[in-house]
């Protein structure tokens, strides 16, 4: 946990916190990705273990401000603003673009993800058989996922909680979308309808389960670090890599469902889809593949971490 941090520091904090809220926007990227290619990933879990009972001790015996430190209370609110700003501020735009623009929308986001599998890679301090092995089930195991189809809805209670508890450690997760998991588990479209219909019970049993979910996730993941970093680093490396299935930009959509139907802002939401060659993309969908232009974008999302990580280079040597 950084102890100190200058005007500067919180500003690049809360431009990080857009970058997270704007992946958070996109089915199929993480916030977490972005967290950890931002470099901020362990002090994010680290902040959210020190959410506990020791907090609340520290609070009564000795007071807030100790309580703000311990919680690491000033990261929180900066990045938490980010992410809110993004989401406010970007959402419409991004949903827009990926609307009219996917292939090049993809294109960048894959450009992203595809350099940080290296830069990610990089913070494994011995790579070894062991390694490579845990690299190959996080690869697999993201590509699995992503290649699911999606399940009936279910608005039982029990579902929805524990529903929350899954997408919520799949979005603090590196490669894994939280949205796209409840698409998987058939709760997207519920969780969605509860939020527009004001359907207090749901969501509030929703957030529970988010809530408890993140808490005990994140202490896992804490673990894991502590007494397996390279193989926890690997492994999270390994989901990027089998993220990259989700975020192809050329697509065959093969199902869908319709979200708010017979309303005015009813939108017909991908369920299922194949990965497919431009040329084929051209073909079955009659639109231009955008080829040159995706490529460009592609090595775009790519300088932009490159960027990220030799910045983080010249502060670290300061």
């Amino acid at each position: 946990m950084k102890a100190t941090r200058t005007p500067k520091d919180y500003l690049l904090l809360f431009l990080k916190g857009m970058g997270m809220g704007s992946a958070d926007v996109v089915p199929g990227v993480s916030g977490g990705t972005i967290a950890f290619i931002a470099g901020i990933y362990e002090e994010l879990i680290d902040s959210i273990n020190n959410i506990n009972l020791q907090a609340v001790f520290v609070l009564r015996k000795e007071g807030l401000k100790a309580f703000w430190k311990h919680v690491n209370g000033n990261f929180f609110v900066v990045l938490l603003g980010g992410i809110t700003v993004a989401i406010i501020s970007l959402a419409k735009i991004i949903t827009h673009l990926l609307e009219t623009q996917p292939v090049l929308i993809w294109a960048f986001f894959f450009g992203l993800v595809f350099a940080s599998i290296y830069f990610v890679g990089k913070r494994v301090n011995t790579w070894n058989t062991s390694r490579f092995i845990f690299f190959a089930i996080g690869a697999l195991v993201a590509f699995y996922l992503t290649s699911l189809p999606a399940q009936p809805e279910s608005d039982a209670l029990w579902f929805i909680f524990i529903s929350g508890m899954i997408a919520i450690s799949a979005m603090i997760l590196p490669g894994i979308s939280g949205s796209f998991i409840l698409l998987l588990l058939g709760s997207y479209q519920v969780v969605l309808a509860s939020i527009h219909d004001k359907n207090l019970v749901i969501i509030v049993t929703f957030a529970a389960g988010a809530v408890i979910g993140l808490l005990s996730f994140s202490r896992l993941l804490k673990w894991m670090f502590v007494h397996y970093h390279d193989i926890t680093i690997a492994l999270l490396s390994g989901f990027l890599l089998g993220s990259l299935n989700k975020i192809w930009p050329w697509k065959e959509t093969i199902s869908t469902f319709t979200k708010h139907a017979g309303e005015a802002d009813e939108k017909i939401i991908p369920l299922e889809q194949l990965n497919i060659l431009p040329a084929r993309y051209e073909e079955i969908t009659s639109m231009p593949a955008q080829t040159a232009w995706a490529i460009v974008l592609f090595f775009v999302g790519m300088a932009i971490i490159i960027a990220l990580e030799l910045f983080s280079v010249n502060k670290a040597e300061e």
